[in-house]
């Protein structure tokens, strides 16, 4: 099992800046994958950054090179840093995880998917 906690969400002002950080705990070293969705009111989840175990990260084509994810595997933490915050960006943000399954002291590779409670962003104009 793995635990995830996000915070560093809050209200910005438009242009502004944030860091969200989500550290993981429980069995995190079965976690490859971790990244970040968010959800705004009355839209689908969408994913807005991943980043694997070797530091290679995907971003979904709206981050338009404003965000920046990033891995602290001594830290088992994941951050996201946005900058030039739009209106649009106004969403809870959640962090995800793809672990192993911890089996006898071992990771086995049955994957599952691990999701923290969000934490919102409000950008005001």
């Amino acid at each position: 099992q793995v635990q995830l906690a996000e915070s560093g969400g809050g209200l910005v002002q438009a242009g502004g800046s944030l860091t969200l950080s989500c550290a993981a705990s429980g069995d995190t070293v079965c976690i490859t994958d971790m990244g970040w969705y968010r959800q705004a009111p009355g839209k689908e989840r969408e994913l807005v950054a991943h980043i694997n175990s070797g530091d290679s990260a995907y971003y979904a084509d709206f981050v338009k090179g404003r965000f920046t994810i990033s891995r602290d595997n001594a830290e088992n933490t994941v951050y996201l840093q946005i900058a030039s915050l739009e209106f649009e960006d106004t969403a809870t943000y959640y962090c995800h995880a793809l672990a192993d399954t911890m089996v006898q002291g071992m990771c086995a590779p049955i994957r599952n998917d691990y999701w923290g409670q969000g934490t919102q962003v409000t950008v005001s104009s």
